[in-house]
């Protein structure tokens, strides 16, 4: 009889980046997502760890440290059972020593190993700080203790090159005067940036001599650092392309349910801003199933001429209840859609439909209504619309088609009901203006966040996706500062990021 022996896993360690998600290599993407086991640096940031959580669900990062004999060790016993180990690291692999005597280690085991180099934050962080480091450039990580720091400065004066030193802010003054004992000029210019290529990044820019002689003022720079020394931080303002960004360092509050958050907030992620999620609603199916089965049964033997969406919840209710029922988009077949707005009629094209009608003006329940056709016996075959929507939805949709001449099944799809209030730090955040905007998608999670939180302070710039939501925040004492003319998700942060950049422009005048 042959026996097989289960093939061993391997371990794969993977180089993060500097810690900004967007730039994590698409190799390392890949093999992310192949990991049955993450063993993670204590010092990736959160952003990126739930950036790895999303790419590879169901398996929990493992923040590992200690001796590196001992850390792969544990990655050595895991591959052995068979499993794919992703040891993911700060930065590149083989620029930390720690990291290559884990994979020495591995290496004189029986286990195969990979290495998916990073971008290195020696690189990185400056061009994330606007400098250009050109052609030669030379780098020392501070941490480790055998770093000849006057040599580096003799090499630096000699070849011109800017020096990139890697460390703790508290490193920095000996390290300085170390450079200027190696012949760098106390003159020479020199940025200091913490929590490089993420939305909370923060560069400070002394003369070397001030760092050395602890004069300088770092605006309380702490933890791990890149400073970047040398004539080519003085470029710097005209090259600074992230921290100029609208909307960079603002905190923005986004009061939106979990799963509905991600697009807005990758949107102020790219325009430098701090999105800080606060579900005030939370979605549920209705209390009783029978009516949407018999809506969506009439559905699919011709009882309807139009099905209107009124948001992007009605269609995920739809899509749920026909996967349930084992049906998919062709039961649309003969059913025109029309959908209240942009972001709506995008869930329904992910629905593999292309909506018939989408208000060319205002997008909201009065735009639709506009744009929204009369029965005509003649040319409508069928004269019923069915419309699934909220429990809280108002009248005012289907009283207008009816007006128009439609028979109406007006159907509960799903639930809204209140958050549960969030933690202390944020409900006083957002009545003491700790944030410096708010982006309301909905006249519910206006009501919403002020019933679980509070108002937000009146110095919050408050951003509003259309009229309806507007006069719902006036009505609670709100000022409306932003309103897009499109009402959709993009839009809104769009119209926040002109808010602000011309807000910032009135100041500098």
């Amino acid at each position: 009889m042959t026996r097989f022996r289960k093939t061993p896993g391997r371990v794969v360690f993977v180089g993060a980046g500097p810690g900004d998600p967007g730039m994590l290599t698409a190799r390392a993407t890949a093999a992310i997502a192949e990991a049955a086991v993450l063993h993670v640096d204590p010092d990736v940031p959160a952003a990126l760890l739930d950036a790895v959580r999303a790419g590879r669900p169901g398996v929990e990062p493992t923040v590992v440290s200690g001796e590196p004999a001992d850390v792969a060790k544990a990655a050595v016993a895991a591959a052995k059972t068979g499993d794919v180990v992703v040891r993911l690291v700060a930065g590149d692999p083989f620029t930390s020593d720690a990291v290559v005597k884990e994979v020495l280690a591995v290496g004189r085991t029986s286990v195969p190993f990979d290495v998916v180099p990073g971008v290195a934050p020696a690189t990185a962080v400056p061009a994330f700080a606007g400098v250009a480091l050109g052609g030669t450039s030379l780098t020392a990580d501070l941490r480790h203790s055998d770093v000849d720091l006057p040599a580096l400065a003799g090499a630096a004066h000699a070849l011109g090159a800017p020096v990139v030193l890697q460390g703790g802010a508290e490193q920095l003054p000996d390290a300085a005067a170390r450079l200027v004992e190696g012949g760098l000029s106390g003159s020479t210019p020199v940025v200091v940036t913490t929590g490089g290529s993420g939305t909370g990044q923060k560069s400070v820019t002394a003369k070397l001599s001030a760092v050395a002689e602890k004069t300088a003022d770092l605006g309380g720079v702490s933890g791990p650092v890149v400073a970047t020394v040398g004539a080519a931080v003085d470029k710097r303002g005209k090259l600074s392309w992230w921290e100029s960004r609208p909307l960079f360092g603002w905190r923005v509050l986004v009061p939106r349910t979990k799963d509905q958050a991600g697009e807005m907030s990758d949107r102020l992620r790219a325009y430098g801003a701090v999105p800080v999620e606060v579900p005030t609603i939370a979605v549920e199916p209705p209390r009783s199933p029978a009516q949407m089965d018999r809506a969506i049964k009439g559905l699919v033997t011709g009882r309807y001429g139009w099905i209107v969406f009124t948001s992007a919840n009605a269609v995920r209710a739809v899509r749920e209840k026909f996967a349930e029922l084992g049906l998919d988009a062709r039961a649309f077949a003969g059913v025109k859609v029309a959908c209240v707005g942009e972001q709506t009629a995008e869930a329904v094209r992910a629905f593999g439909i292309v909506p018939e009608l989408v208000p060319t003006g205002q997008q909201s329940s009065e735009g639709l209504l506009a744009d929204f056709p009369e029965y005509d016996d003649v040319l409508d075959p069928i004269n019923r619309v069915l419309l699934p929507r909220a429990d809280i939805a108002t009248e005012t949709l289907a009283a207008g088609l009816q007006e128009r001449g439609w028979e109406i099944d007006d159907v509960t799809a799903y639930r809204t009901v209140r958050a549960a209030p969030p933690a202390a730090a944020v409900r006083e955040a957002i009545k003491g203006g700790g944030f410096d905007a708010v982006c309301f998608t909905s006249s519910s999670t206006v009501r919403n966040l002020v019933g679980i939180a509070g108002k937000p302070h009146a110095k919050t710039v408050v951003a509003v996706i259309g009229p309806a939501t507007a006069a719902t925040a006036q009505e609670f004492g709100l000022r409306v500062d932003v309103q897009p003319e499109t009402a959709a998700v993009l839009p809104l942060v769009d119209a926040l990021a002109e808010y602000a950049e011309a807000r910032r422009e009135g100041e500098g005048e």
